[in-house]
């Protein structure tokens, strides 16, 4: 067997952060018609790469299996479309944004960010592979191009439109395999003072918060500052800020330019590379011991829910999430032992998880069930969701999570 190298610097992979054995796509909802058919698992097998630090799972799933037709729409998270409205304003602001300009998002999904420059008159482009996703967008007046992003898509942006004074990509960077194709895009399409920025999971809380359930297929890479930078370089971008964020779990939001650039660094950059080195992001010892202590989540949250069954307690889920199926399926959990999940994603709603089948409903099915527990799984929008369901502790329900530890949080 060969050994898979970085998809970054080409580096040898000889290191493991984690190996999470065979999982089904998590994005693969089964219709409950499809329900004889078997899932398929690819390896789950998550490495460190020693030269530039790129944490990355092996290349096993091709993007058109994962992204040319898509269950995820940003817009059923409503701090999620406020948090994108914040950045437009933001961005708008800073960058003095006006109906000349041109704003570019890559993974534009349904257009829950460029609704927000639209609104403002500011002319945009969507990039975005899952037509069905696209075409949401195009209801809210979002222009939107059906592709992958990277270099040959950069240039036809620039023959068809010219060049964007902004780019965003937001939870796209971690998406992609050939992410020096990619970056290569961003350096294509801006204009010389164009700017471009990247928000995604930042890998120290990953890594310090035991956040396993973000690694599956779609994501082939997690980002440090480290190895962002390290790929920005080779691909001609250079980053000038960067900020840290709450979302999903704890982000980066990395604002890029040219490599011929003139905009000065600034001192939040110069901090955070200072906290990562002082973490030791750049050394192999950061990243050992990682796997234990993702073995006693799953240790504690089996025999919490044994012990539910056992009392003759009822545990239902809430959120039919990608990461959601990672711990699932790594867990060997199914509907023994979970009853059914929730999600106000109608999408989602009337399928099957991928792996543990676990049966998906709308949130109203909580009312009538009246389960004692109700398993948070994407537990970074834990206190969005407890206020939606709140109405779970009349009847003496209450809710857990699994991460960073199995907590029952009331």
């Amino acid at each position: 067997m060969t050994t898979p190298t970085c998809r970054a610097c080409g580096t040898d992979l000889k290191h493991t952060l984690v190996d999470l054995g065979l999982s089904p796509l998590a994005n693969s909802y089964v219709p409950l018609d499809h329900e004889s058919a078997t899932d398929k698992g690819y390896p789950l097998h998550a490495r460190v790469c020693s030269e530039c630090f790129l944490v990355q799972v092996d290349d096993v799933v091709p993007p058109s299996d994962i992204f040319s037709h898509y269950a995820y729409f940003s817009s059923y998270s409503s701090s999620w479309v406020e948090h994108a409205r914040k950045y437009a304003e933001y961005a708008t602001e800073r960058l003095a944004l006006t109906k000349s300009s041109l704003v570019v998002e890559v993974a534009s999904n349904d257009g829950y960010l460029l609704q927000h420059f639209v609104a403002k008159d500011i002319p945009v482009l969507g990039v975005e592979p899952a037509a069905n996703v696209a075409a949401e967008a195009e209801k809210k007046g979002v222009r939107s191009l059906v592709a992958f992003f990277g270099k040959e898509t950069a240039q036809k942006i620039v023959s068809d439109l010219g060049h964007a004074n902004l780019t965003a990509a937001n939870n796209v960077l971690a998406h992609v395999p050939d992410i020096n194709d990619f970056v290569a895009g961003f350096a294509e399409v801006l204009a010389d003072d164009g700017v471009a920025t990247f928000e995604f999971p930042h890998l120290m809380n990953l890594l310090e918060k035991t956040q396993f359930d973000t690694i599956y297929h779609e994501h082939f890479s997690y980002l440090s500052l480290y190895a962002v930078e390290k790929c920005f370089v080779a691909n001609g971008l250079k980053v000038f800020d960067v900020e840290e964020l709450p979302t999903h779990g704890g982000s980066l939001r990395v604002w890029a330019q040219k490599a011929s650039g003139i905009r000065q660094e600034t001192e939040a950059l110069k901090n955070l590379r200072g906290k990562e080195e002082a973490a030791g992001i750049n050394t192999l010892a950061c990243y050992e011991g990682f796997e234990t202590k993702v073995q006693t989540i799953r240790d504690d949250l089996l025999s919490f829910l044994k012990k539910a069954k056992a009392g003759g307690k009822t545990v239902a889920a809430y959120g039919a999430a990608a990461k959601g199926n990672t711990l699932l399926n790594y867990c060997a959990i199914n509907s023994d032992l979970i009853d059914f999940v929730v999600d106000a994603n109608p999408h989602k709603q009337n399928t099957l998880l991928p792996g543990s089948r676990i049966p998906v409903h709308a949130p109203e099915k909580l009312k009538e069930a009246k389960p004692d527990y109700v398993l948070i799984l994407p537990w970074n929008l834990k206190n969005e969701i407890m206020k939606d369901v709140d109405y779970v502790h009349q009847w003496g329900g209450q809710f857990v999570v699994a991460v960073p530890e199995v907590a029952v949080i009331g």
